[in-house]
């Protein structure tokens, strides 16, 4: 009698789409940012960014020597990690804090924990929080927009988000939109992350749910909690500023760190945005968005486990 059933290992369903593909989508889908970048902040940005990309890929390379582990910087990942700490960075940053900050990012938060697909929070953003506590004045001293410096601003200006906190004439909304403003070398222009947000979705790297759950929790709780009252707020402007749009379209939609399940998936979105305004509007931190992204990024596992669908024909376990 011939056999007619086999039973193979998983995985039993495979797919055309590589690591190596998806990373590179995310590449692309970043360019516009890095121009913005680079057009707004000058020939500095585009050293930061190289100095950024090209170290994660070299220490992942000697961190996975040294481990004795199989290459990985063919998969782009450690490029990617390079490119979105270089956008989340000020464009006067000292070019050995940049370095440290891929160090961290790519051996401990990475590659320590195993590599692609182990790390339990997204290794750019736990970068950037390092760099933050550990130089908080070279990470928190922004410049002008060329288009907008002169000999005497140049050296210091506040973003959107610390003029909001500590008071004065808040940039205008097209400013925001385009990035004629002060900031991090990829949050100012909302326009380009967009951009690279749709080629994302268009390309079914990610999907809508994060992303304008997100934001529009953010917009929710900025239109409600605002400076003259109960709905006096400009969602707008909180949408605008920052590392919002960054965080939201790039960082939260990670796929190690964030949920499996499309309702822990509207859970986790909406933890972002809450804890996003609430360290804007509550705490003496002009941004919330890093530490927020974080923050949810470790109650992932406890989201999955309490959104796991039951098994057909069961009940569901918590």
């Amino acid at each position: 009698m011939e056999n007619t059933l086999f039973v193979n290992s998983s995985p039993h369903i495979r797919s055309e789409v590589t690591t190596q593909r998806l990373m590179l989508d995310v590449i692309i889908a970043l360019i516009p940012a890095a121009f913005a970048g680079i057009y707004f902040f000058g020939i500095r940005a585009a050293l930061l960014i190289a100095v950024t990309v090209i170290s994660s890929v070299g220490f992942e390379y000697i961190i996975r020597k040294v481990l004795k582990r199989n290459n990985t910087i063919g998969d782009f990942s450690a490029a990617v990690t390079g490119l979105i700490l270089a956008l989340n960075l000020p464009p006067t940053l000292p070019i050995w804090m940049a370095i440290v900050g891929s160090l961290f990012a790519i051996v401990i938060v990475k590659q320590l924990f195993g590599g692609l697909g182990y790390n339990f929070v997204n290794p750019a953003l736990a970068a950037r929080a390092f760099l933050v506590v550990s130089y908080g004045a070279r990470m928190t001293t922004w410049i002008q927009p060329l288009t907008k410096a002169t000999a005497v601003d140049a050296v210091s200006y506040a973003t959107p988000m610390g003029v909001l906190k500590g008071g004065g004439e808040l940039p205008q909304l097209i400013d925001m939109f385009l990035g004629n403003i002060g900031g991090s070398l990829g949050e100012t222009s909302a326009l380009a992350l967009i951009i690279g947000g749709i080629y994302l979705l268009a390309r079914g790297v990610i999907s809508w749910h994060i992303p304008v759950v997100y934001v529009g929790t953010v917009g929710l709780f900025a239109w409600i909690i605002g400076p003259e009252g109960i709905f006096t707020g400009n969602p707008l402007f909180h949408i605008l500023a920052g590392g919002l749009m960054l965080g939201a379209i790039f960082m939260a939609t990670d796929y190690t760190t964030s949920p499996m399940t499309k309702k822990g998936i509207v859970i986790y979105a909406f933890g972002c945005g809450l804890l996003t305004m609430l360290f804007r509007l509550f705490t003496n931190m002009p941004e919330g968005v890093s530490y927020a992204i974080l923050l949810m990024n470790v109650a992932v596992p406890m989201i999955d486990r309490y959104t796991k669908p039951a098994r057909f024909g069961g009940k569901a376990h918590v």
